[in-house]
């Protein structure tokens, strides 16, 4: 499983990315204004820090803006990937993208439908949103399951996403479930690596060793 870092904050993205954990990044406006900074210098940054995939999310919402836009954003650098959202004129742009060569990753996906359109339509990656599709009472495990297993049927080249990540066990059902891929938040990577158990070894190791150092 690849894991991608969700944020715009290049402190953060350098130490992830030291740790050999950062496999890519996913950005979108919202997370980009946090760090008042301007976005394409923001963008920029990370696709030069990160060797992986970087997604920077278009803002224009009719196929035509959205197919400048995101051939603009392109061009920035080789690595940069193209967040669409999903709707008609988002497909239409995937489409038109795949077809010359543009990486694109499909956002905002909460059904199974809406995946397999998607997929069909070119993206490179599919964005499906666990969190959020929790907080409407349905699982976004899985829907994820639902979506890796069309993927392995019909032998679509789109990789899944696991997006909207709130806590270790939506990472655990996502890797479980086949995600291709994690986007995790900043806040919730520590805590990936983190367990009581595991600091209160260390802190017993160093007591004995200590102990030993002081006979």
């Amino acid at each position: 499983m690849k894991f991608f870092l969700d944020t715009a904050n290049i402190d953060e993205i350098k130490r992830i990315n030291d740790l050999g954990l950062c496999d890519g990044v996913t950005t979108n406006p919202s997370i980009i204004k946090k760090e008042g900074k301007d976005f394409e210098t923001v963008v920029k940054e990370i696709a030069s820090i990160v060797d992986g995939p970087v997604s920077a999310e278009v803002t224009s919402y009719t196929y035509h803006e959205m197919v400048e836009e995101a051939k603009k954003l392109a061009a920035w650098k080789e690595n940069i990937v193209v967040k669409i959202p999903m709707t008609e004129d988002g497909l239409k742009a995937i489409n038109t993208l795949s077809k010359e060569g543009i990486k694109t990753n499909c956002t905002l996906i909460f059904s199974v439908s809406q995946g397999i359109m998607a997929m069909k339509a070119g993206a490179t990656y599919i964005s499906p949103f666990m969190g959020r599709i929790d907080d409407m009472g349905e699982s976004g495990k899985k829907l994820i399951e639902n979506l890796r297993r069309i993927i392995d049927i019909y032998g679509y080249d789109s990789e899944i996403i696991a997006a909207s990540i709130r806590h270790i066990n939506h990472l655990e059902q996502a890797a479980l479930a086949g995600s291709h891929i994690a986007t995790i938040p900043g806040s919730i990577f520590e805590k990936l690596w983190t367990h009581p158990l595991t600091t209160a070894g260390i802190e017993s190791f160093k007591k004995d060793w200590d102990a030993f150092q002081n006979r």
